[in-house]
């Protein structure tokens, strides 16, 4: 009996061994398989090229020239991380938490896999840190290609289950084949530079920033546990709209920390008692240090990156968005800080000075200062919002204008931060035209590089850019230009006088135009031109104009770099053709460097994601005016400043003015519609704007609408804060004479105009005595 059972046992042993090794030959012969699709059933795998060289949609950035991270291209917001810059924390909260015996398998836990089976629905996942790195970045489990990768679907992938098991078999050799090829420290970068975080936060480096405002090498035990713990479900452990489950969950990794010896139990207990500490920042294309910056070059990017293409197979092909290029810029993050703090700072002051200046009135008016009749509906029917409307609506306008006044939640930009209101849309226009908005941009005019460039207020709310994009009057920040001409052609000597008079034009249709001064009267005094141009006398501008023609003034403007189409009448003289900041910019610099021309730089070179140069820039010169000229408009621009009753003598108030050559120009426009300041120094030229989207929406009186109130102080703040700074000191960003090329003399040994020639006659004076003196 005990014979014939044993007998039994050692045929069930024998049976189980065979099936043992069918087993394990079916499993042999199903990963073999799966890895080479058979038959099509399994769908295909990444190639030897694909592990190798792993696609992540990685962000292209703008570095500024002092290597700081200022804009993002991207469409998910993930930057790279090295292995060496993690926080340990980081890495120990992970492991902890993940996959606790990371360093001991080579892809797969076979206890874990156990662990699960055993204990199926109550231990958690098995899947190591390897794997969930395979899944992610080759996403084994999409059913359909997408511009982000192919599919891995086979014929068994429309059975549920099956498709599922197929998936995690695929995972399994994919980690091994990554185990093989990376060392366990690339296996940790490379999986927290792709996982997700939620709120468009992809990677660790971007996550860090976004809800703790730290970098990678910089967070707490308690933070990183955060981070860790919201892998598992972004969403329902994002501790912005789910604190309480957030927290506990920080806590489950705190304990897993406690449990592998990264934490003492006393320093658990402590941190789970601490709040989550967010510092909760998200970052988009509506933020950023220079976001107007960003759009302002991405169509100049998107053309380069079009033409790197042309030479590269389809498979290596470049995209601003997702090929983590590395954009080098001319821009200093430092002068950038600095422009957007002092034009913030201004502007919220000008805000504030023009609610209370039109309190309980409408501010569009006409040139007579009435308002406007119907000025809101007719600029609604040029919205697109309206067009659309009428469209749905058929046509039917009484529907539309119900549409557009009825209030609805919204959210609107305000100097104190967004602020959520109800307003009906034709409201909200009303509220948006109140607001005034500017533009700035510093260049460096030796070598052309821009430093700093600030489209508006704020880009989330106001998209289009006034430095470039937008062009206005300059009024009469175009003065020099006319100056520059007549000194050029010999109309005039720079030691030489003129008198303040009137000045008539013949106009088309027989009529005549006199251009008034801003103080509505004429002086009729002598007076040196560098004081005419110092106190922007309209009169000397217009008698420079009779004597050059606009068509000389335009064609100097135009060569030393004003590329807009100027219009070729009298009134051109004022500024009446519209320029942008960046124009007048690049213009300007041409006083300062000897006469030569040139194009503003802002891309510097740009490399790949591992950085090889692709491409790198330099900007062009020409000298389009003499050195000698040149020189001779710094000691004009000087004058605003210097002279007696110069337009730019606020700017001694300031520390830029003391001990430096500083040279300026404001312009005020008719009706005090723009507001601009030029200000020009050895190392950094530089032009605000200040004024409504729409011309009819200003100020009401010169004592706030010139460009000396609107706009100068924007322009002296940045500067000494600039000149504070000892970093860019050292950068050659400091106090300096203008360059005298050899040989020139001015032969005007004062700044200062005799009292007597300014004096206002009993009488005028006979018309033979003329213009010039």
């Amino acid at each position: 009996m005990i014979q014939l059972q044993a007998g039994k046992y050692k045929q069930v042993i024998s049976r189980l061994w065979k099936l043992s090794i069918i087993g394990f030959i079916a499993f042999i012969l199903y990963i073999i398989a799966v890895q080479y699709n058979f038959l099509w059933l399994f769908g295909g795998m990444p190639s030897l090229q694909e592990l190798e060289n792993p696609k992540s949609q990685i962000a292209s950035v703008l570095i500024s020239e002092d290597g700081v991270d200022l804009e993002k291209y991207f469409r998910e917001n993930r930057s790279p991380v090295e292995y060496e810059e993690l926080s340990p924390n980081i890495i120990n909260a992970l492991i902890s938490t993940e996959d606790a015996r990371f360093t001991q398998h080579s892809g797969i836990d076979l206890r874990s896999i156990f662990r699960v089976i055993t204990h199926f629905g109550q231990a958690g996942g098995g899947s190591t840190l390897s794997q969930q790195l395979a899944k992610n970045l080759f996403d084994t489990r999409r059913l359909d290609p997408t511009e982000d990768g192919p599919s891995y679907k086979g014929l068994l992938a429309k059975i549920p289950l099956v498709r599922t098991v197929i998936a995690k078999t695929k995972e399994w050799i994919l980690a091994i084949r990554l185990e093989s090829r990376y060392t366990k420290q690339e296996i940790l970068k490379m999986y927290l530079n792709e996982v997700e975080f939620g709120n468009n936060a992809y990677g660790i480096r971007v996550a860090c920033k976004t809800y703790f405002g730290k970098n990678v090498g910089n967070v707490s035990v308690k933070e990183a546990a955060t981070l860790v713990g919201m892998l598992q479900n972004p969403s329902l452990y994002d501790p912005r709209r789910h604190p309480e489950k957030c927290t506990i969950r920080r806590n489950v990794v705190l304990s897993q920390m406690n449990k592998y010896e990264h934490l003492s139990e006393e320093e658990m207990l402590a941190l789970q008692e601490e709040s989550l500490g967010l510092k909760f920042k998200v970052e988009n294309q509506n933020t950023g240090q220079a976001p107007y910056l960003r759009e302002a070059v991405k169509r100049q990017l998107q053309e380069i990156i079009a033409d790197l293409n042309s030479t590269r197979d389809d498979d290596d092909k470049l995209n601003l968005y997702t090929s983590g290029l590395k954009i080098y810029t001319s821009i200093d993050s430092r002068m950038q800080a600095y422009a957007q703090s002092s034009l913030d700072d201004h502007m919220r002051n000008q805000q504030k000075l023009f609610y209370a200046h039109w309190k309980g009135r409408n501010p569009w008016v006409n040139e007579k200062m009435q308002e406007i009749k119907g000025f809101l509906k007719d600029a609604m029917k040029r919205t697109q919002r309206y067009k659309a409307l009428m469209e749905e609506f058929d046509g039917d306008e009484e529907a539309v204008w119900k549409v557009l006044k009825t209030p609805v939640k919204m959210t609107v930009f305000s100097w104190q931060g967004d602020r959520d209101t109800t307003l009906s849309p034709l409201d909200s226009m009303s509220y948006y035209k109140r607001i005034l908005n500017c533009g700035f941009m510093a260049m460096n005019p030796n070598d052309g590089h821009i430093k700093a460039w600030v489209g508006g207020i704020n880009f989330k709310y106001f998209k289009f850019d006034h430095v470039k994009q937008s062009k206005r009057q300059p009024g009469s920040t175009f003065k020099p230009f006319v100056y520059a001409t007549a000194l050029e052609n010999d109309v005039v000597n720079l030691c030489g006088n003129v008198v303040d008079e009137p000045v008539t034009f013949e106009i088309e249709d027989g009529r005549e135009w006199t251009p008034q001064n801003s103080t509505g009267s004429y002086s009729y005094a002598s007076m040196s031109l560098r004081h005419a141009m110092g106190l922007s006398i309209n009169s000397v501008s217009a008698g420079l104009m009779k004597l050059l023609g606009p068509k000389k003034v335009a064609e100097f403007a135009n060569r030393v770099g004003i590329q807009s189409t100027l219009m070729e009448v009298p009134a051109l003289c004022l500024g009446a053709s519209e320029v942008s900041v960046y124009e007048q910019v690049a213009a300007y610099s041409t006083f300062i460097n000897q006469g030569y021309r040139i194009e503003p730089i802002i891309i510097l070179r740009i490399e790949d994601k591992n950085g090889n140069e692709l491409k790198r820039f330099e900007t062009t010169t020409k000298q389009v005016i003499s050195a000698d000229l040149a020189y001779k408009m710094t000691y004009m621009l000087k004058g605003a400043v210097q002279e007696s009753g110069g337009t730019a003598q606020g700017l001694n108030r300031y520390n830029c003015a003391q001990g430096n050559d500083i040279g300026a120009k404001t312009g005020t426009t008719s009706n005090y519609s723009d507001g601009w300041f030029m200000g020009v120094t050895q190392n950094l030229v530089a032009g605000v704007w200040v004024g409504g989207d729409d011309r009819s929406i200003h100020f009401r009186s010169l004592a706030l609408g010139q460009g000396a109130k609107m706009a100068m102080p924007a322009y002296a703040n940045f500067m000494d804060k600039v000149y504070a700074d000892q970093t860019l000191a050292m950068a050659g960003f400091k106090k300096e004479p203008f360059k005298k090329p050899d040989g020139v003399d001015l032969g005007c040994n004062t700044y200062t105009v005799d009292s007597t020639q300014v004096q206002v006659p009993t009488a005028k004076p006979k018309e033979e005595e003329g213009f010039l003196k």
